[in-house]
This record gives C-alpha cells, sequence and structure tokens, in this order.
C-alpha cells in the first residue's frame, strides 16, 4: 500500500505538499482513490499540527518519507536551511561508523625513556579516575618505583584548538561545552569528559560548606565564598568557573540540614588535568615521580609500559548518542581527521565527513558542518539531507548499532529512553520511534525512524528554528504519534500527555531527561 502510494505521488511529479487533496473530479479519473484519501490525511493532520501559533514566523522543515523506497509521503520546507542542533550528530555518527568502523577503540600507552614517564592518549573519554589507577596500577607491576625526570603528558594526537571558534564562551563552564583534547578525564560513568565534579556538604550555620572535589586534582582552585544558613533556609548555592581560569567559584547559601548537593564544572587544559590525576594515582601505587609535570611528545623508541583500550565504538554509541554527549562526537571529528589525514583537528576531520556524506546521497552543498556536535549555530542543514543520511545508514553494516544507540521514545531506562525517555509515553510511538534529538535556544529537532500500523518503516525529520516561547517538541511528539499510529486522534489525545517544554538545552545536559 504505501510503496503503491508514494509511486503515484512520484509519477504525479510531486510531493505531498505540493500535490494536496484530490478534488473529486480529479478522484474519478485515479485508479485508486481510497490510497489517494489516505495520502490527503497525512497531509491535512501534519499540516494542522504545523498550524501551531508558536510557528508563526519560524523557519522550519519537515519531511516524511518511505525507508524502503525513499519516495516522499510529506514534505514542508525539505530545502530550507535549518540550524540543526545535536540533529548534527546523526551526521558526524554515519561518518565514524563508516570510517573508523563500529570496532574502533581509543589506545593510551604508558612509555620510559630517558628518566621520564610518558603519558599519550588519543582521545580516549572512557579515561575515568578508575582507569587512569589501573594505569598507575600496571606501571607499578613492572616494577617501576622510580621515575626521576618528571612525567609528560602527550596529547599530540589532536591538534588545537580545543574549542570551536563559534561555540558561546558563556557554556564553557558547563560539562556539555569542555576542551576537546587527545588526554582527558572523564568524570562520570556516561562520559562527561573534561569535567570534574564537585560535592558540597553544609558545615556550622555561618561557616563555608565543605566542598570536595572528584577526582582529587591540584589543578583546580576553590574559592568558597558561599555560607551554610540555617536550617529549612533556602538554598541559593551556585558553581561556576571562571572562564580562562581552573577556578570555581562556590557563592550563595546552603541550609545546615541539606542533603550532598553535586554539580560538575568543565577543566580547562584536560591533558594536565589527566597528568595530575595519573600522577597522584602513580604515588598511591608506590611510584615515586620527580620533577615537574609537562606538555610534550613521546619520543621514538620509548619502551611502552602498559597500555589500555577502551571500550569499541559500537559500545561508545550508546551513551554518546541516547544522552546527545558534545564531547564525543568532537572527539570522533578530530579521531576521522587524525586517521584520514594524520591531523587530529576539526579543520581535517570535517571535509573528511562531507566526503562520506557524498557517498551517502547528501548534497553536501546544501550542508555546513562547523563541529561535530552541533553545539555551533553556524552548523547548517535542510531536513531533506538528514533523512538522506537517514535512508543511506540503512543498508549499511553498522545500522544496527546506530538504530539502537539513538533514544527510544517512551522507554525509561536512561540508556534506552535517552533524551526521549519521558517523550510519548503510552502512546503508538512508545517503544517505536527511534530519534535523534537537538534542542538549542530557539531551535529542537527530532529525525529518525518510526513505524507505521502496517509495519511500514518511514524516516522523519524535524527541525523548527526560531519559535516563540519555549521549544515545542510537543509538536514533534505529535507528527511522530500519528505516523506510529495511522490516525490524528492519537496524535491529538497526545497533547494533554505532552507538556510544552521551556527548555533551551538538550534535556541530558541540564539532567532533566
Amino acid at each position: 500500500m504505501r510503496r503503491s502510494t508514494g509511486l503515484a505521488l512520484l509519477l504525479s511529479g510531486g510531493v505531498i505538499a505540493a500535490v494536496g487533496v484530490a478534488t473529486p473530479a480529479q478522484s474519478s479519473v485515479r485508479s485508486a482513490p481510497a490510497r489517494t484519501a489516505a495520502v490527503g490525511d497525512l497531509k491535512t493532520d501534519l499540516d494542522k499540527i504545523l498550524a501551531d501559533s508558536r510557528l508563526d514566523g519560524a523557519t522550519f522543515g519537515v519531511t516524511v518519507r518511505n525507508a524502503t523506497t525513499g519516495a516522499t509521503l510529506y514534505d514542508r520546507g525539505g530545502d530550507q536551511q535549518v540550524i540543526p542542533a545535536s540533529n548534527n550528530k546523526i551526521e558526524t555518527s554515519a561518518a565514524a561508523f563508516g570510517i573508523l568502523g563500529t570496532g574502533y577503540r581509543f589506545r593510551t600507552n604508558v612509555a620510559l625513556r630517558g628518566g621520564k614517564l610518558y603519558l599519550k592518549g588519543t582521545g580516549d573519554p572512557t579515561l575515568g579516575a578508575d582507569a587512569y589507577d589501573k594505569l598507575a596500577a600496571a606501571v607499578a607491576a613492572r616494577g617501576v618505583k622510580s621515575v626521576p625526570g618528571g612525567l609528560v603528558a602527550d596529547d599530540s594526537w589532536f591538534e588545537g584548538p580545543r574549542i570551536p571558534a563559534d561555540w558561546d564562551p558563556t557554556d564553557l563552564p558547563y560539562t556539555y561545552a569542555a576542551e576537546t583534547d587527545a588526554l582527558t578525564v572523564s568524570a562520570d560513568d556516561v562520559f562527561d569528559v573534561g569535567a570534574i565534579n564537585i560535592a558540597v556538604t553544609p558545615a556550622a550555620v555561618g561557616q563555608p560548606p565543605n566542598v570536595a572535589l572528584d577526582p582529587q586534582t591540584s589543578v583546580v582552585t576553590i574559592d568558597n565564598q558561599a555560607t551554610t544558613g540555617p536550617a529549612g533556609s533556602a538554598s541559593t548555592l551556585s558553581v561556576d568557573r571562571t572562564v580562562g581560569t581552573n577556578t570555581i567559584v562556590i557563592t550563595g547559601s546552603y541550609p545546615a540540614d541539606g542533603a550532598k548537593s553535586d554539580h560538575q564544572a568543565t577543566v580547562q587544559d584536560p591533558a594536565l588535568y589527566a597528568a595530575d590525576v595519573f600522577r597522584r594515582a602513580l604515588q598511591a601505587h608506590g611510584v615515586t615521580v620527580t620533577g615537574d609535570t609537562t606538555r610534550g611528545t613521546t619520543p621514538h623508541g620509548a619502551e611502552v609500559v602498559t597500555t589500555r583500550q577502551s571500550i569499541p565504538l559500537s559500545q561508545l554509541a550508546t551513551p554518546y548518542l541516547k544522552l546527545s554527549n558534545n564531547m564525543i562526537a568532537e572527539i570522533l571529528v578530530k579521531a576521522i581527521g587524525h586517521k584520514v589525514t594524520g591531523h587530529g583537528s576539526w579543520t581535517a576531520g570535517l571535509p573528511v565527513i562531507a566526503k562520506y556524506l557524498k557517498t551517502l546521497g547528501v548534497d553536501t552543498s546544501q550542508v555546513q558542518q562547523t563541529d561535530g556536535s552541533g553545539l555551533g549555530r553556524t552548523n547548517h542543514t535542510t531536513v531533506h539531507q538528514i533523512s538522506n543520511v537517514l535512508k543511506a545508514a540503512q543498508k549499511k553494516s553498522w545500522f544496527p548499532v546506530f538504530y539502537d544507540a539513538i533514544p527510544i521514545a517512551g522507554q525509561p531506562d536512561q540508556l534506552v529512553g535517552g533524551t526521549l525517555r519521558s517523550r510519548m509515553v503510552g502512546t503508538p510511538a512508545a517503544g517505536n520511534v527511534h530519534a535523534k534529538t537537538g534542542t538549542l535556544t530557539g531551535v529542537t529537532a527530532l529525525s529518525g525512524y518510526v513505524k507505521d500500523p502496517t509495519g511500514q518503516r518511514l524516516i522523519f525529520s524535524i527541525v523548527f528554528n526560531g519559535y516563540q516561547g519555549g521549544a515545542p517538541t510537543d509538536l514533534q511528539d505529535k507528527i511522530a504519534i500519528r505516523l506510529a499510529s495511522g490516525t490524528s486522534g492519537a496524535a491529538v489525545n497526545a497533547v494533554t500527555s505532552a507538556p510544552r517544554s521551556a527548555q533551551n538545552l538538550e534535556c541530558s545536559w541540564t539532567h532533566s531527561c
């Protein structure tokens, strides 16, 4: 049924948005009027959803395609240039799977030469404090007891800069906008790299609250200007890193009966932070390092003491895409650049990604990528080009990894539902829609796959820019639910169960999913 409908539309010389609903006279000469009516219903239903006043004056694109044939079932603004936000990760991920491969692993080496110990990274985002501790234990197990020449942090696998030029400086203290370095520290088990955990607990009333860093490091300085307020008082606690420094300033009041308050902040110069964490772990395992910690390159002929490999990209893809991890996206761009050109930079990696996208049928003249994650507002694409990537991906050996790694609507587990875990709950789209979200101030996107009631997979891409008020994610949900259910009723009924979102960032970045 769907395949025939798409063919009829193509033969008639247009897509649904252009064809519209057939008049009675037109219907009388068509061979399948019932199918034409069903198609018209989809256009009517989606047009009605998109008539929302919040989209007045907005720039947006919406496309729906048959995933098998590629036939366009609905199109509105399909070739309109839009800022994709984290839908940028669809393009970055496809290239990473295609160029690096799903089995790709990051490698970290520890080597000795001339009395110096070298810690060399290749961008591994899974290196947390525990991983550095295991590396240190392995060094000690090899019989190394003293390192008289100091520790060298080798992050030369990637090139500068460590921050894309168009990122908003006010974002830089936050974990979704950390520096991209070949040697870094992950603050948690979902790989927020280049960041540190800050725990605040109350002290005696009138005294500064207690502050603890995890992992411990001397690279970061705490400027504790906060005070402990009376029990039951309101918290006005603020934890923020001063941009351009590694000073974390804590201000405000925290109640004496308050529970532990957990925060994260980025760290400037992640390589030296990683080296400091590693050096402390060496000391804990009885390895004495004298001399300074510096940045440098590992010399040829250095003796490799121990090596660590990360989990494969196939496993890393889950926290990366489910939680829309910006830093993993940027690491992948630089890793692609290094593999293909020998230069681990955005300047090297992004053209390689563009070349790969061409093999997927993408018109790269319609696409501008200035980073891998979509955090920068100079990224541009169209929903038609996004859908081209989604269609071509289905024929690739890496597609099952991608399909499972993108968020799944209405699934409560963080590493299943991801940024869609609280959306479309209890609707025909729940457990059905596999799609990548994207959110910036004034930008919201949702692109992926859904099966209609017949079991036919559809591709959809929805990107709204410049809307009025909070992000109209409920409109995206209505469209996805309409596609999943085949009726307008389910989408209409979803209005009350899908509250309008006022967020300006991906919910995973603010821990509000």
